[in-house]
């Protein structure tokens, strides 16, 4: 094998390992946001279980988070608004992120 082939292997799977951990950040932090948004609708236990699966399940629908922002400003008219909700999604990324790199 030559150096440009190592070369070339070592960026494809440094590609594949970043994008496996972007995906497991984002369902990470989608979860962690909809236990903010079931403590915000007063839902606990397995009521808070079930909303963090219909917000998990919300997100498959198209690529990117603006279908999870979508849901929870529908969800929570009058208890947060889109700028709070796109904050507290910052937050969440951020705290799965490193949680995932310090592992």
């Amino acid at each position: 094998m030559t150096t440009f082939d190592e070369r070339e292997n070592a960026y494809e799977n440094k590609f594949a390992h970043d994008a496996n951990l972007r995906f497991k950040a984002e369902a990470r932090a989608v979860k962690q946001l909809a236990l903010w948004a079931a403590s915000l609708l007063g839902k606990s236990g397995p009521e808070a279980e079930d909303y963090t699966a219909s917000l998990i399940a919300a997100d498959f629908e198209e690529a990117g988070q603006d279908d999870v922002v979508r849901k929870l400003i529908s969800d929570l008219a009058g208890k947060a608004d889109e700028a709070a909700i796109r904050g507290q999604l910052g937050t969440a990324l951020a705290t799965a992120a490193r949680e995932l790199t310090e592992n």
